[in-house]
């Protein structure tokens, strides 16, 4: 199944069922007031969803055209969302560029952080800064939602707790990034509000794509739309979503509703482009001397989505643009 928020006002929004092509919606206002009730009921409002979807399949006359410039992130505000690092490649290049030591657990030990959940941006939200000194970057990313996961569960167990899946723009500041890890304290400012994809969809849907905790397609990146980078999403995720969890819940129980992403996607094959505008900084520099590619400024614009083999645009695409904003 396919689920949206529709923005109708209030903070969550209203929860919609969302056609297998995308093309229609239906309202489920009745059953749930927005996703974050559906997910904190998550096994008893099932069978009566599963109906829902089997209605709209079927030419449901309540349902609507799919209303893109109305979507909001599927969950508007989470309880918590913590966002891993699984892409070893992606970990070497970002501390060679800010010329930091690797961790020596690296290949045993997720790296994760916890980022702001109160307030994410719509998808198609600009991306708004007062100065471009920051270093704005995008970071194409792979996220789930999980239900309520019991503390000490092993990656074995994560399996069924995993409820959604969505894509990430986790816009980072990198050139605020040094002086706060500097404090020893980890990120914070350098990480302003996160994008989520405009649908999000369960496992089920994405067929074999989604196997052993990874989503094994291409995420495609469009800068100022030029592909910017299609990195296949899951055969060098190092630590799978499974693994990120049992990391994440090995001192505390997570709450329905928690996200968790993998971090920034990324491959050592240099064909497949990036998806953040460091990792091409760090590789020009180490081929050049010096960085190229500039960080993100005013007016620019980036897309991301994922298609399945067969070309259908799966999540809907997160795009945004770069402007200046007063404070």
């Amino acid at each position: 199944m396919k689920f949206a928020t529709r923005k109708n006002g209030t903070r969550d929004g209203e929860l919609l069922l969302i056609s297998s092509d995308a093309s229609r919606a239906l309202s489920l206002a009745a059953l749930a007031p927005n996703l974050q009730a559906l997910l904190d009921h998550w096994e008893a409002m099932l069978p009566h969803v599963r109906e829902k979807a089997a209605a709209l399949e079927a030419g449901d006359a309540n349902a609507i055209a799919t209303p893109w410039s109305e979507l909001h992130s599927p969950l508007p505000r989470a309880y918590e969302w913590v966002d891993g690092s699984a892409f070893i490649h992606h970990v070497k290049l970002v501390r060679r560029a800010r010329k930091a030591e690797l961790p020596p657990t690296l290949n045993t030990d997720p790296l994760v952080y916890q980022g702001g959940s109160g307030v994410f941006l719509a998808p198609t939200d600009p991306i708004t800064f007062p100065t471009e000194a920051w270093g704005i970057d995008f970071e194409s990313e792979v996220a789930i939602v999980l239900g309520d996961v019991p503390r000490g569960t092993k990656a074995s167990e994560v399996a069924p707790y995993v409820r959604l899946v969505m894509l990430v723009n986790d816009t980072t500041l990198r050139n605020l990034i040094p002086d706060e890890l500097a404090k020893g304290f980890g990120f914070f400012v350098s990480k302003p509000s996160t994008t989520f994809s405009p649908l999000a969809l369960t496992p089920d849907e994405l067929g074999e794509a989604w196997s052993g905790g990874r989503l094994h397609l291409p995420l495609r990146s469009m800068l100022n739309g030029t592909l910017f980078g299609d990195p296949n999403a899951g055969p060098e995720m190092h630590f799978s979503f499974f693994e990120l969890v049992e990391h994440i819940c090995r001192t505390r129980a997570l709450t329905a509703g928690t996200i968790v992403g993998s971090g920034t996607i990324s491959n050592e094959d240099p064909a497949r482009g990036s998806s953040c505008i460091v990792e091409r900084r760090t590789l020009e520099t180490l081929a050049d001397g010096a960085p190229k590619t500039p960080y993100m400024t005013f007016g620019d614009s980036i897309e991301i989505s994922m298609f399945d083999a067969a070309g259908r645009n799966l999540f809907g695409t997160i795009s945004q643009t770069v402007a200046k904003s007063d404070r």
